[in-house]
């Protein structure tokens, strides 16, 4: 995992964040409207809360759309909690050309829920797959 670097904005949000839900942030993501939270691995009931409470007060006070990814060590895991309520089948990390990609096999259903209005999704999968785990690209299949 290469070096995380948190801006003071970053840094400010996750002290809001955690005062708010109590839930431990290990990464903060400021993109294009949107804050994405990465959440320490088995805290993710906390930062939602209960009827998703902590998750709809941090939303009103920051007025902007928030997303969680819970983390974890094992690269295939992160990626599925990655992509939050899509069901994944299978994730396959490889190394070629000197480039680490991960393919990850969804349900053709669900595949316009993992790619996302104007591909937000699949970039912010590929944003933290690539500043967690080194990453190169996430390939859907």
């Amino acid at each position: 995992m290469s070096e995380i670097k948190l801006s003071t904005e970053g840094l400010r949000y996750i002290a809001l964040f955690e005062e708010l839900t109590k839930a431990t942030v290990k990464d903060c993501i400021i993109d294009e409207g949107r804050i994405i939270y990465v959440i320490k691995a088995g805290d993710m009931g906390a930062a939602i809360g209960k009827n998703g409470d902590h998750i709809n007060r941090v939303k009103k006070t920051v007025d902007k759309h928030i997303d969680l990814v819970e983390y974890s060590d094992e690269p295939a895991e992160f990626i599925k909690n990655a992509f939050g309520p899509v069901t994944v089948r299978s994730v396959n990390i490889v190394d070629r050309n000197n480039k680490r990609l991960a393919y990850v096999e969804v349900s053709n259903k669900d595949k316009g829920l993992a790619i996302g209005r104007d591909g937000k999704n699949i970039e912010k999968v590929k944003l933290v797959a690539k500043r967690h785990h080194d990453i190169d690209d996430v390939i859907l299949q």
